[in-house]
């Protein structure tokens, strides 16, 4: 599947009418840019979203945490995903919440992390592509080393941090399945030079239906 990674509503709505993004992933940063409260958003979202919303948690104590991620899924609904830090105490708080709500864990940085978080009962692991590319030299390579320790497995990657769609599609083939983009790569996505020169050739030298229907 393919999200929007925002949490502005004009881009949601943008982003929805595309027909074909699944969904909204937000983080706290993503959030700050709203003009709305975090839940006055997120209700909004939600009801833009044709499918899954991800809220990341900022609680940093497991009894905080639990008690946010419950309060997103009481603000939110059956759309919710929560995204949970890849730290110690973060997968402690899946493996808890994962029975009771849809987790995800973000930021993970190694395929040792994304083997915690499918054992945590995440069901999406969170790549940051070109992030890891900038830190770790090679954000691609670590999607198929998490490919790898997750084939066969109910946890799914999601890449996120990607910056074109050239990086978009060549994460796909690295081995994720699905990704979160800004409503810039998502557009970036939908076209090619050469694809609107084609369809220029064609309108300039062809002839359709309702051209017919009027002669």
């Amino acid at each position: 599947m393919i999200y929007l990674d925002s949490a502005l509503l004009n881009e949601a709505e943008i982003a929805v009418n595309l027909g074909w993004v699944k969904g909204i992933t937000t983080n706290p940063t993503l959030l700050a840019k709203s003009n709305l409260s975090p839940e006055a958003t997120l209700k909004q979202l939600a009801a833009i979203s044709p499918g899954e919303l991800y809220y990341q948690l900022c609680a940093t104590d497991f009894e905080g945490a639990i008690a946010e991620g419950r309060k997103a899924y009481e603000i939110i609904g059956e759309k919710t995903v929560l995204k949970i830090p890849a730290t110690e105490i973060g997968f402690r708080i899946t493996a808890y919440l994962s029975k009771e709500i849809t987790c995800s864990v973000t930021a993970i940085y190694s395929a040792a992390q994304a083997a915690v978080a499918k054992e945590a009962g995440a069901k999406y692991a969170i790549a940051y592509v070109n992030r890891a590319t900038r830190l770790l030299g090679d954000g691609l390579a670590l999607v198929g080393e998490m490919a790898e320790v997750l084939r066969g497995s109910n946890t799914e990657i999601l890449a996120a941090s990607l910056k074109s769609s050239t990086e978009a599609a060549a994460a796909l083939q690295a081995g994720a399945h699905h990704l979160t983009l800004p409503l810039e790569v998502l557009r970036a996505m939908t076209t090619h030079e050469l694809s609107t020169k084609t369809v220029e050739e064609f309108s300039q030298q062809g002839t359709g239906i309702n051209t017919i229907a009027r002669n």
